[in-house]
Formats: structure tokens, C-alpha cells, sequence
């Protein structure tokens, strides 16, 4: 077994690495750029190497000075993760050429199936089932509209050295693969550095499910079950969970079958993922259609672990050490049900646009494991660290287990009202309003599920009558405690004034009436006249969270000030909330209501990123959905549109300029 082995990644994946190796014994080296100088897998691992400066090109996407690196520490052995070169055959190549193993597959295998169009072939050959489309080089537009009449729309169109939902475009018609083609063809050249695209059929009503493979190097190569990866957002995988509420018995051995005959096509060894394409219109589950493979460990390998009681890292470490597999087909068993939200630095409210900046407060749910669950966070942040532009926008991964998926979906929940992330816009509230949709909860998923149900944007989970009725009383409650302890503290010459008992609280646009009766034994409330209701559970001023019940009903809710108003944040939607005395909220009646300032009249930044170009100039007349600017942000190109007719009167910003977010770009007359 190795002694020392090196981490050729960041974030929660080096960390997540690093924990396995610590577990086996194993020494650890992690490498970092400038700005992860402070970063978590850096003080975890035993030793660090620094890179270079923050862009991964200088960095971590630089082979030479990661060989280097395990030639100055002594490192037998690199993991890279995923992403950056863990899917990269020169650097496998280049790491066996120096001695070093690679913790991953054969370079042939990297090879064959990093190639979208050439992997589709040997698919095919190895008796897989594969998505009819074009696997050929497409030169020109005109070749791809004519390419996509033939296969008929809708149409995919991907960048064949592509993954992680960039090089991705989905064309409806000859407009779109005209607009579509060369960005296709520039995201595939900006980030694998392989401008090649191919074109396939777009399944209607598509589920995307995967096939988690693992082989050792004496040619034994098992299945270990599926993932359901169909929420999605831009191809982006947003939910995973393990096993899939779709899948049968038969559909899971049929899959699992052919996955591994394609993974012994390619002599594959280590884990694998083989990422299927399901007709979700077909319940006998026969229509399922190779897409692609993995040649690494995937993203979302927590929920197969959590399923099947194996380490697929450490799996992934004795297989390149040269042991053989300790179990069998047969030993594969799935258990439970698992469930993974990927946490992002993006801003629901605002069309998911990335967010970038330090994170103030960062406080996850806490984490468990024991018979009847399990809440585990894989992260590779700290409260006060900064969230780059430079890198990918995930903050943690959140995954729960328990023996049914009813209860594993409410063990999120549950964990997601208690994850407290400020200072960077994130997509926590959105997570837990997809927990509690209807349709997820029934199952019915494809990869158009997000589109379909929020095709207006989000706004934030619906909330029930009596969700709001109780984050009234616990408002109420915070309200009461705070003015208590400034009456305890007011310095009065006449001794201490007492708290008001009465509190008019303004929620969802309607007003209650509170009455706090007790607040030192444990609390009673009325509210609106009605019975006293009890509530469990203290609060002090300063706490981020209030934990407890309300009338028997468990609520984890985050408690903020926002100027004045108090912000309550609970099961996927913030809540605004005016708390006042009785004749306060008489006198706020007569307060001036700000009116927000008009921005219609500007083009501004959405996100931080570099303006590529732009499509008008002063005095040009557009209209209402003209595409005006691009902005690229985390390598993906964002085309800005007017939403109005009208001229450019002042252009204030040029291709080449690094925006701030908001950054006026240009003005209208």
C-alpha cells in the first residue's frame, strides 16, 4: 500500500480524498494556488505544495509542476479528484513515465471515452445502447443545420471533449443551432481546449440516470446500482439520489450489465460512471441510451456510498495499489435510500447568476450518522474564506440517508433549514423548495424538471397557512426577548419598564396579533385571540438560529435583523417580517414608503466576469430581446438581452473590461 500520496485537486473533493487516506494510514499532499492559500484541503493534508497564482491554467491544470511536486515530497501516487486532470490521459501518461501511480483508470481508457464521439462508437460495439445522432467532425453552421434537419428536432448539440454542463446547447430549431453552434464550439475551445461538437437526438421527456462502475486491475469489474441525476438546471446537476424511484430490479441488472461490458471493452480498472439517457415515457424502462463515461469518481459518488456501505475512495486507492476488489456482484447490495443537494454560490432570486465574495457566516447542518439516518456535509470552505471567481461555485454537498426516500427527502429539509451561508447569494432555499415539490416527491422526474416547474424563475417556497402563522409567533417571540433585554438594560430612573406583551407582527402581507404570556418557563402565545399556543424552545438576541416546536410542530428557522424588519428564513423561502408594540405599529402607518430607484434604463452586470463582446454601439436603435453584451463568468458565456425597445445612448463599458457585479455596461436614452 502507499505510504504518501498527493491530492491533484481542490475543495471538498481534496478534503473529502484526504479523510479516506487518513483513515487508511496514508500520508497526504495537497497542492493549492494563490488563492487557496488558507483553504481547508491545505491545512487537513500533511503536507502542501503551492502551485501557483489563482488561474487553473498557472495552477492546478499544470501537469509539470504537479509531477514536481510529488518528486520534492516523495508522493508514490496522485488522486485527482474530479475535474482539472482527472480525466486528462497526457497527465496519466505523464505521471506513469515518472513512476508515480495514477489513482484512476488506464490512460487507454481515459483515451477511448473522453472522446464523446469515439466513445459513442465503441458503445456501440460493445452491444450498448446508444442515441441516434451524428458522431462525426461538423466543420461549419451549415453543416450542423443540415446535420440537425436530418436527426430532427430537437437536437443536442455538446462539445465532444465537454462535461459539467459546459459545451452544452439544446436547439429547437435551424435558429437555434445557428445562434448555438460556434458558442458550442468556443465554451468547448475556453474550457477542454477542443472546439469538436457532435450532435445527437434530444430525448423528450428524458430522465438522466448513471451507472456507478468499479473494477480492479485482475479483471474484475461490478456494478454498484444507479443514480438518479435528472434535476437539473442547464444541464447542471443540481439533486442526485440513489437508488432511482424509476428503476426496476430488471432495468437496474440490464443497465448494470451493460456498463460493465462497455467498461471491459476499454480494459477499465477504478471507479467509473456510465451516464444514461432514459425515455421517462417508457415504463418497461427498455429505452435507455448510452450518453457518456466518466473515466473518474464522480461529484455525486456520496449517495452510492451511502447505499452500499462502500468507500469508493479508498476502493479507488487499493485498486491502483494492486489489490483485487474484496467483494463480489453478489455482495452488492442496496440499502436504504440517499439523497445529495449540491450547495451553490449562485442567486436563486436573481436567475441562478453566480456569486462570488467572502463567506461571512458559514455554519452547515450538523452532522449524524447512526441507525435511523445519516446527515453528512462534504464541504471545502470556512466562514470567512472567499469564493472564487476562478473556480467551480459549489460549496458543499449535502446528503442524507435513511430507510425510505419519504424519509430521507425530510431529513433534507430539515438539514437545509439549518445551513446558515451570508455574505454570498446561494441556492440553499431553492434546494428545499425542490425537496418539498409535489412532483419530486412522487418521483416524477426528467431532466426538464426545473425549467418546467419554474419557468417564471424562483421566487422562493410556497408556504403554508400555518408555516406562517407559526413564524409569526416565533417572530413575536425574538421581538419580545430583544425588547426585554434592552428595557432590563434601558437605565430607567424609575427602575426597569416592561416589555409589552402585546406584538402586531406584518407577515405575507396581512397583520396578526400576538400576545406573549410567559417567556422564562417556556413560552405561551395567542395569537389573533385564539388559544394559547405553546412554544419549546429559547432564543437569545444574537442567535442564528431558533430550534424548537410551535404547537408540537418542529421548526429550525434562521432569525436575522434587516434594518428594522426581522428576516426569517425557513423551508426554502425568507420571509420579511415587521414586529412592533401596539401603538409602534399605529405610528408606522404615517412612515414615507421608499420607492426603489429605476434601473430600466441600464444594462448592468448580473455577475462578476469578463465582458467579451459587444453587439451594439452609441446611437443604435434595439429591441426587446436583441442580445447586447456577453458576459463570461466561471468559463460560461452569459448573452445579455434588452428588455425593452430603445437606443444606446452611452456605452460604459468595453470587451476586455473585468465587470463588478451590477457594473453599468451601457445606458439607454
Amino acid at each position: 500500500m502507499f505510504k504518501k500520496i498527493l491530492i491533484a485537486n481542490r475543495g471538498e473533493i481534496a478534503c473529502r480524498v484526504i479523510r479516506t487516506a487518513k483513515k487508511m494510514g496514508i500520508k497526504t499532499v495537497a497542492v493549492y494556488s494563490d488563492a487557496d492559500a488558507r483553504a481547508p484541503h491545505v491545512r487537513m493534508a500533511d503536507e502542501s505544495v503551492r502551485l501557483g497564482p489563482p488561474p487553473a491554467s498557472e495552477s492546478y491544470l499544470n501537469a509539470e509542476l504537479i509531477i514536481t511536486a510529488c518528486k520534492e515530497t516523495g508522493a508514490e501516487a496522485v488522486h485527482p479528484g474530479y475535474g482539472f486532470l482527472s480525466e486528462r490521459e497526457s497527465f496519466a501518461r505523464a505521471l506513469a513515465d515518472a513512476g508515480i501511480a495514477f489513482i484512476g483508470p488506464p490512460p487507454n481508457a481515459i483515451a477511448a471515452m473522453g472522446d464523446k464521439i469515439e466513445s459513442k462508437k465503441l458503445a456501440k460495439e460493445a452491444g450498448v445502447n446508444v442515441v441516434p445522432g451524428f458522431l462525426g467532425d461538423i466543420a461549419t453552421t451549415e453543416d450542423a443545420v443540415r446535420i440537425a434537419g436530418e436527426i430532427g428536432y430537437p437536437v443536442m448539440m455538446k462539445a465532444s471533449a465537454g462535461g459539467g454542463g459546459k459545451g452544452m446547447r439544446l436547439a429547437w430549431s435551424e435558429q437555434d443551432v445557428r445562434e448555438g453552434f460556434e458558442a458550442t464550439k468556443r465554451e468547448g475551445l475556453a474550457s477542454f481546449g477542443d472546439d469538436r461538437v457532435f450532435i445527437e437526438k434530444f430525448i423528450e421527456s428524458p430522465r438522466h440516470i448513471e451507472i456507478q462502475v468499479i473494477g480492479d486491475q485482475h479483471g474484475n469489474i461490478l456494478y454498484l446500482g444507479e443514480r438518479e441525476c435528472s434535476v437539473q438546471r442547464r444541464h447542471q446537476k443540481v439533486v442526485e439520489e440513489a437508488p432511482s424511484p424509476f428503476v426496476t430490479p430488471e432495468m437496474r441488472k440490464a443497465m448494470g450489465e451493460q456498463a460493465v461490458a462497455l467498461a471491459r471493452a476499454v480494459g477499465y480498472y477504478s471507479a467509473g460512471t456510465v451516464e444514461l439517457i432514459v425515455s421517462g415515457a417508457d415504463p418497461t424502462g427498455k429505452s435507455f441510451y448510452f450518453l457518456e463515461m466518466n473515466t473518474r469518481l464522480q461529484v455525486e459518488h456520496p449517495v452510492t456510498e451511502e447505499v452500499t456501505g462502500l468507500d469508493l475512495v479508498e476502493q479507488m486507492i487499493r485498486v491502483a495499489a494492486g489489490e483485487k476488489l474484496a467483494v463480489t456482484q453478489d455482495d452488492v447490495k442496496l440499502n436504504g435510500w440517499s439523497i445529495e443537494n449540491r450547495v451553490y454560490a449562485e442567486d436563486p432570486y436573481r436567475g441562478f447568476l453566480p456569486s462570488t465574495g467572502r463567506l461571512v457566516r458559514y455554519r452547515p447542518s450538523a452532522e449524524k450518522r447512526d441507525e435511523d439516518g445519516v446527515v453528512r456535509v462534504d464541504d471545502g470552505v470556512f466562514e470567512g474564506g472567499e469564493v472564487s471567481m476562478f473556480y467551480d461555485p459549489m460549496i458543499a454537498k449535502l446528503v442524507t440517508w435513511a430507510p425510505t426516500r419519504e424519509e430521507a427527502i425530510a431529513a433534507q429539509v430539515e438539514a437545509l433549514d439549518e445551513f446558515v451561508i451570508d455574505g454570498i447569494g446561494h441556492n440553499v432555499d431553492f434546494l428545499s423548495a425542490l425537496m418539498q415539490h409535489p412532483r419530486f416527491q412522487e418521483g416524477r422526474l426528467t431532466t426538464g424538471f426545473i425549467a418546467e416547474e419554474y419557468p417564471e424563475g424562483f421566487q422562493g417556497a410556497p408556504a403554508s397557512e400555518e408555516l406562517i402563522a407559526d413564524l409569526a409567533i416565533i417572530a413575536a417571540v425574538a421581538g419580545h426577548v430583544t425588547d426585554a433585554r434592552a428595557c432590563a438594560i434601558s437605565d430607567q430612573l424609575n427602575g426597569a419598564v416592561a416589555a409589552p406583551d402585546l406584538r402586531v407582527v406584518r407577515i405575507a402581507g396581512a397583520e396578526h396579533h400576538v400576545v406573549i404570556e410567559d417567556v422564562e418557563q417556556g413560552v405561551l402565545a395567542r395569537l389573533d385571540g385564539g388559544d394559547p399556543i405553546e412554544v419549546i424552545g429559547r432564543w437569545q438576541p444574537g442567535q442564528i438560529r431558533f430550534r424548537g416546536t410551535v404547537d408540537g410542530r418542529r421548526r429550525i428557522v434562521q432569525i436575522a435583523r434587516s434594518g428594522r424588519d426581522w428576516l426569517l428564513t425557513a423551508r426554502g423561502a425568507s420571509h420579511k417580517v415587521q414586529v412592533y408594540p401596539a401603538h409602534v405599529a399605529e405610528l408606522t402607518r404615517h412612515m414615507i414608503e421608499k420607492i426603489p430607484p429605476d434601473l430600466s434604463k441600464f444594462l448592468i452586470a448580473p455577475m462578476p466576469g469578463l465582458l467579451t463582446a459587444l453587439n451594439v454601439k452609441e446611437g443604435d436603435k434595439v429591441e426587446a430581446g436583441q442580445p447586447l453584451a456577453v458576459v463570461e463568468a466561471m468559463k460560461m458565456e452569459n448573452i445579455l438581452r434588452a428588455q425593452k425597445p430603445g437606443t444606446v445612448g452611452k456605452v460604459a463599458a468595453q470587451p476586455g473590461d473585468s465587470l463588478a457585479v451590477d457594473a453599468v455596461i451601457l445606458e439607454f436614452e
